[in-house]
């Protein structure tokens, strides 16, 4: 096939383009409200943009599933405190999950 300069150029920049999309992991913090009776996350992407519309999973440290909450408009999730120790699992399906352990959260 005879390429012209311009349809190189094209093909490129699809190139590039269609992976920049993808360069972007996802982030989330969670802490204790003060009388720690919730556990509160927020989620977002390196790029500074919401995560909305996610689950957030809760975990207990047999790996049981304890609850799932979706994120709200503002990348917001909250669960009540579980009894024992668990973790917090953001798996947005195309880059690597997030995990926050109890023993990271501080109160707020």
């Amino acid at each position: 096939m005879n390429r012209t300069p311009l349809h190189t150029a094209l093909s490129l920049s699809l190139a590039l383009f269609s992976t920049s999309s993808f360069a972007h992991f996802g982030l989330m913090e969670c802490w204790f409200e003060q009388d720690r009776s919730e556990v509160h996350c927020k989620t977002g992407w390196t790029d500074g943009g919401h995560a909305s519309n996610y689950d957030i999973k809760l975990f207990d440290y047999d790996d049981n599933l304890l609850a799932i909450e979706r994120t709200d408009a503002q990348s917001r999730v909250q669960f009540p405190t579980p009894a024992g120790d668990f973790y917090l699992v953001f798996d947005p399906g195309h880059e690597s999950p997030v995990e926050v352990d109890v023993v990271e959260m501080k109160d707020r």
